[in-house]
Protein backbone atom coordinates (compact mmCIF):
# COMPACT_ATOMS: atom_id res chain seq x y z
CA UNK A 1 0.00 0.00 0.00
CA UNK A 2 1.14 3.04 -0.70
CA UNK A 3 2.26 5.97 1.90
CA UNK A 4 -0.49 7.53 3.37
CA UNK A 5 -0.45 11.38 3.07
CA UNK A 6 -2.94 14.28 3.63
CA UNK A 7 -2.34 17.82 4.28
CA UNK A 8 -4.47 20.38 1.95
CA UNK A 9 -3.53 23.71 2.32
CA UNK A 10 -6.23 24.91 4.17
CA UNK A 11 -5.22 23.19 7.05
CA UNK A 12 -2.08 25.22 6.95
CA UNK A 13 -3.87 27.85 7.62
CA UNK A 14 -6.68 26.59 9.91
CA UNK A 15 -4.23 25.80 12.05
CA UNK A 16 -2.67 29.17 11.99
CA UNK A 17 -6.19 30.66 12.57
CA UNK A 18 -6.86 28.17 15.73
CA UNK A 19 -3.16 29.40 17.33
CA UNK A 20 -4.43 33.12 16.72
CA UNK A 21 -7.75 31.81 18.50
CA UNK A 22 -6.74 30.34 21.58
CA UNK A 23 -6.79 33.90 23.75
CA UNK A 24 -9.85 34.31 23.07
CA UNK A 25 -11.46 30.81 24.45
CA UNK A 26 -11.60 29.55 28.22
CA UNK A 27 -10.86 25.90 27.12
CA UNK A 28 -10.37 22.84 24.36
CA UNK A 29 -12.36 20.08 23.57
CA UNK A 30 -10.43 17.55 21.37
CA UNK A 31 -13.16 15.23 19.27
CA UNK A 32 -11.28 11.40 18.45
CA UNK A 33 -13.08 8.86 17.05
CA UNK A 34 -12.95 6.05 19.98
CA UNK A 35 -12.49 3.59 17.21
CA UNK A 36 -8.95 4.87 16.50
CA UNK A 37 -8.29 7.62 19.00
CA UNK A 38 -5.07 7.46 19.59
CA UNK A 39 -4.43 7.92 16.03
CA UNK A 40 -6.61 10.88 16.09
CA UNK A 41 -4.17 12.48 17.89
CA UNK A 42 -2.52 15.65 16.32
CA UNK A 43 0.23 16.06 18.71
CA UNK A 44 0.85 19.69 16.77
CA UNK A 45 -2.67 20.29 18.12
CA UNK A 46 -1.90 19.13 21.62
CA UNK A 47 1.20 20.88 22.19
CA UNK A 48 -0.39 24.48 20.83
CA UNK A 49 -2.93 23.76 23.47
CA UNK A 50 -0.88 22.69 26.51
CA UNK A 51 -1.74 25.84 28.15
CA UNK A 52 -5.54 25.43 28.24
CA UNK A 53 -7.99 22.56 29.85
CA UNK A 54 -8.33 20.08 27.12
CA UNK A 55 -11.40 17.75 27.38
CA UNK A 56 -10.67 14.71 25.41
CA UNK A 57 -14.27 13.50 23.96
CA UNK A 58 -13.82 9.66 22.36
CA UNK A 59 -16.96 10.06 20.00
CA UNK A 60 -18.93 7.38 18.00
CA UNK A 61 -18.33 5.31 21.18
CA UNK A 62 -21.13 2.95 20.20
CA UNK A 63 -19.38 2.11 16.99
CA UNK A 64 -16.30 1.41 19.31
CA UNK A 65 -15.27 -2.22 21.31
CA UNK A 66 -16.51 -1.72 24.99
CA UNK A 67 -13.60 -4.08 25.87
CA UNK A 68 -11.03 -1.86 24.36
CA UNK A 69 -12.41 1.26 24.65
CA UNK A 70 -12.10 0.43 27.95
CA UNK A 71 -8.69 -0.19 28.22
CA UNK A 72 -7.90 3.46 26.08
CA UNK A 73 -9.85 5.16 28.38
CA UNK A 74 -7.64 3.87 30.94
CA UNK A 75 -5.13 4.62 29.48
CA UNK A 76 -5.84 8.27 28.91
CA UNK A 77 -6.34 8.90 32.41
CA UNK A 78 -3.61 7.38 33.86
CA UNK A 79 -1.41 9.48 31.65
CA UNK A 80 -3.68 12.43 33.48
CA UNK A 81 -5.83 13.08 30.57
CA UNK A 82 -9.55 14.30 31.33
CA UNK A 83 -11.79 11.94 29.03
CA UNK A 84 -15.09 11.33 27.80
CA UNK A 85 -16.87 8.55 25.63
CA UNK A 86 -19.93 9.62 23.80
CA UNK A 87 -22.61 8.60 20.97
CA UNK A 88 -23.44 11.70 19.67
CA UNK A 89 -26.85 10.79 18.79
CA UNK A 90 -27.01 9.81 22.17
CA UNK A 91 -29.39 12.90 24.32
CA UNK A 92 -28.09 11.58 27.71
CA UNK A 93 -24.11 11.55 26.31
CA UNK A 94 -24.91 15.10 24.98
CA UNK A 95 -26.25 15.90 28.47
CA UNK A 96 -23.01 14.62 30.21
CA UNK A 97 -20.58 15.81 27.40
CA UNK A 98 -22.33 19.48 28.86
CA UNK A 99 -21.63 18.63 32.38
CA UNK A 100 -18.00 17.60 31.76
CA UNK A 101 -17.29 20.66 30.04
CA UNK A 102 -18.18 22.94 32.81
CA UNK A 103 -16.68 20.88 35.10
CA UNK A 104 -13.50 21.18 33.19
CA UNK A 105 -13.47 24.54 34.04
CA UNK A 106 -15.03 24.84 37.34
CA UNK A 107 -12.79 26.93 39.03
CA UNK A 108 -13.23 29.44 36.67
CA UNK A 109 -16.83 29.46 36.73
CA UNK A 110 -16.64 29.78 40.36
CA UNK A 111 -14.48 32.81 40.21
CA UNK A 112 -16.61 35.10 38.14
CA UNK A 113 -19.87 34.20 40.47
CA UNK A 114 -17.42 34.88 43.51
CA UNK A 115 -16.92 38.53 41.71
CA UNK A 116 -20.40 38.60 40.97
CA UNK A 117 -20.62 38.77 37.06
CA UNK A 118 -21.77 35.95 34.70
CA UNK A 119 -19.56 35.60 31.48
CA UNK A 120 -20.31 32.77 29.39
CA UNK A 121 -17.92 30.03 29.37
CA UNK A 122 -15.88 29.56 25.35
CA UNK A 123 -14.58 26.82 24.36
CA UNK A 124 -12.79 25.29 21.15
CA UNK A 125 -13.88 22.33 19.26
CA UNK A 126 -10.96 21.36 17.68
CA UNK A 127 -9.78 17.60 16.23
CA UNK A 128 -8.88 15.49 12.99
CA UNK A 129 -11.17 15.57 10.07
CA UNK A 130 -14.85 13.96 10.17
CA UNK A 131 -14.71 12.80 13.98
CA UNK A 132 -17.76 14.76 14.96
CA UNK A 133 -16.88 18.44 15.67
CA UNK A 134 -19.62 19.76 13.90
CA UNK A 135 -22.17 17.21 14.81
CA UNK A 136 -22.03 17.27 18.31
CA UNK A 137 -21.81 21.11 18.31
CA UNK A 138 -25.36 20.84 16.61
CA UNK A 139 -26.01 18.15 19.50
CA UNK A 140 -24.83 20.93 22.56
CA UNK A 141 -27.04 23.68 20.77
CA UNK A 142 -30.27 21.56 20.02
CA UNK A 143 -30.24 22.57 15.90
CA UNK A 144 -28.31 22.76 13.26
CA UNK A 145 -25.86 25.34 13.49
CA UNK A 146 -22.59 24.15 12.16
CA UNK A 147 -21.91 22.84 8.85
CA UNK A 148 -22.20 18.93 8.96
CA UNK A 149 -20.79 16.57 6.37
CA UNK A 150 -20.44 12.36 6.02
CA UNK A 151 -16.58 13.55 4.39
CA UNK A 152 -13.61 14.41 5.86
CA UNK A 153 -12.86 18.09 5.56
CA UNK A 154 -16.33 19.78 5.29
CA UNK A 155 -15.49 22.74 7.79
CA UNK A 156 -13.16 25.04 6.24
CA UNK A 157 -13.12 27.72 8.87
CA UNK A 158 -13.72 29.18 12.04
CA UNK A 159 -17.20 29.71 13.26
CA UNK A 160 -18.85 30.78 16.76
CA UNK A 161 -21.80 29.04 17.99
CA UNK A 162 -23.56 30.47 21.36
CA UNK A 163 -25.85 29.10 23.56
CA UNK A 164 -26.87 31.40 26.95
CA UNK A 165 -23.99 29.46 29.05
CA UNK A 166 -21.62 28.29 25.99
CA UNK A 167 -19.92 29.17 23.45
CA UNK A 168 -18.09 26.65 21.57
CA UNK A 169 -15.82 28.41 18.21
CA UNK A 170 -16.25 25.02 15.67
CA UNK A 171 -13.03 24.39 14.02
CA UNK A 172 -11.94 22.58 10.40
CA UNK A 173 -10.57 19.26 11.03
CA UNK A 174 -6.75 19.59 10.93
CA UNK A 175 -4.05 16.71 10.08
CA UNK A 176 -0.91 16.95 11.25
CA UNK A 177 1.76 17.80 8.25
CA UNK A 178 2.85 14.29 7.66
CA UNK A 179 1.88 10.77 9.22
CA UNK A 180 5.04 9.34 11.15
CA UNK A 181 2.93 6.42 12.06
CA UNK A 182 1.66 4.58 8.75
CA UNK A 183 -0.63 1.87 10.97
CA UNK A 184 -2.35 4.72 12.61
CA UNK A 185 -2.72 6.15 9.04
CA UNK A 186 -4.25 3.40 8.15
CA UNK A 187 -6.40 3.21 10.40
CA UNK A 188 -7.81 6.69 10.01
CA UNK A 189 -8.03 5.62 6.65
CA UNK A 190 -10.65 3.02 7.33
CA UNK A 191 -13.03 5.13 9.73
CA UNK A 192 -13.37 7.76 7.26
CA UNK A 193 -11.31 10.53 8.48
CA UNK A 194 -9.17 10.66 5.47
CA UNK A 195 -10.24 11.88 2.29
CA UNK A 196 -11.59 8.37 -0.04
CA UNK A 197 -10.80 10.91 -2.72
CA UNK A 198 -7.09 10.18 -2.44
CA UNK A 199 -7.15 6.36 -1.40
CA UNK A 200 -6.73 3.38 -3.46
CA UNK A 201 -9.95 2.06 -1.87
CA UNK A 202 -9.02 -1.91 -2.95
CA UNK A 203 -5.75 -1.92 -1.12
CA UNK A 204 -7.36 0.18 1.69
CA UNK A 205 -10.00 -2.78 1.53
CA UNK A 206 -6.97 -5.85 1.37
CA UNK A 207 -5.50 -3.99 4.19
CA UNK A 208 -8.18 -3.79 6.49
CA UNK A 209 -9.28 -7.21 5.46
CA UNK A 210 -6.01 -8.96 6.89
CA UNK A 211 -6.34 -7.19 9.81
CA UNK A 212 -10.16 -7.99 10.91
CA UNK A 213 -8.66 -11.32 10.13
CA UNK A 214 -6.34 -10.88 13.04
CA UNK A 215 -8.96 -8.85 15.21
CA UNK A 216 -12.23 -10.33 14.65
CA UNK A 217 -12.35 -13.37 12.56
CA UNK A 218 -15.86 -14.10 13.53
CA UNK A 219 -17.44 -10.69 12.65
CA UNK A 220 -15.94 -11.49 8.47
CA UNK A 221 -17.15 -14.89 8.42
CA UNK A 222 -20.97 -13.90 10.03
CA UNK A 223 -21.37 -10.71 7.70
CA UNK A 224 -19.96 -12.52 4.20
CA UNK A 225 -20.85 -16.45 4.98
CA UNK A 226 -17.61 -17.19 4.92
CA UNK A 227 -16.19 -20.75 6.06
CA UNK A 228 -12.58 -20.25 5.90
CA UNK A 229 -10.03 -17.65 7.22
CA UNK A 230 -7.15 -19.89 6.54
CA UNK A 231 -6.07 -17.82 3.60
CA UNK A 232 -4.48 -15.49 2.25
CA UNK A 233 -6.28 -11.68 2.17
CA UNK A 234 -6.18 -11.44 -1.58
CA UNK A 235 -7.65 -14.90 -1.58
CA UNK A 236 -10.55 -13.67 1.50
CA UNK A 237 -11.69 -10.42 -0.40
CA UNK A 238 -12.20 -12.99 -3.48
CA UNK A 239 -14.48 -14.52 -1.42
CA UNK A 240 -16.44 -12.13 -0.26
CA UNK A 241 -16.43 -10.61 -3.83
CA UNK A 242 -17.93 -13.80 -4.78
CA UNK A 243 -20.45 -14.30 -2.20
CA UNK A 244 -21.85 -10.77 -2.57
CA UNK A 245 -21.90 -10.73 -5.85
CA UNK A 246 -19.30 -8.07 -6.87
CA UNK A 247 -18.37 -9.68 -10.22
CA UNK A 248 -18.20 -8.04 -13.76
CA UNK A 249 -18.47 -9.26 -17.18
CA UNK A 250 -16.40 -12.74 -17.75
CA UNK A 251 -16.63 -13.28 -14.09
CA UNK A 252 -13.97 -11.04 -12.79
CA UNK A 253 -13.80 -9.56 -9.50
CA UNK A 254 -15.04 -6.38 -9.08
CA UNK A 255 -13.02 -5.45 -6.60
CA UNK A 256 -13.83 -1.48 -6.54
CA UNK A 257 -17.15 -2.03 -5.57
CA UNK A 258 -16.53 -4.44 -2.88
CA UNK A 259 -13.83 -2.15 -1.45
CA UNK A 260 -16.63 0.19 -0.81
CA UNK A 261 -19.06 -2.10 0.70
CA UNK A 262 -17.08 -3.60 3.06
CA UNK A 263 -15.21 -0.30 3.92
CA UNK A 264 -19.11 1.33 4.45
CA UNK A 265 -19.97 -1.86 6.55
CA UNK A 266 -17.06 -1.01 8.82
CA UNK A 267 -18.16 2.73 9.01
CA UNK A 268 -21.48 2.10 9.91
CA UNK A 269 -21.30 -0.95 12.33
CA UNK A 270 -22.31 -3.49 10.45
CA UNK A 271 -19.12 -5.37 11.15
CA UNK A 272 -19.77 -5.01 14.74
CA UNK A 273 -18.12 -2.65 17.37
CA UNK A 274 -14.11 -2.69 16.74
CA UNK A 275 -11.52 -0.65 17.66
CA UNK A 276 -8.14 -1.12 16.60
CA UNK A 277 -6.18 0.13 19.70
Amino acid sequence: MDTIQWFPGHMAKAMRKMEEALPMVDGVILILDARCPNACINDKLVKMFSFKPVLYVLNKADLADPVGLKRVTESFVKDKKQVVCIDAKSKKDISGLYGKIFELLKEKVERNKAKGYFKPVRIMVAGIPNTGKSTIINALVGGKKAQVGDKAGVTRSNQWVKLNELELLDTPGTMPPSFEDQVKAKHLAYVGCINDAIMDLSDLCLELIAELTLLYPDRLKERYRLTDLDKTPIEIYEDICQKRGFLIKGGDFDYERCATAVIDDLRSGKLGRVIFE
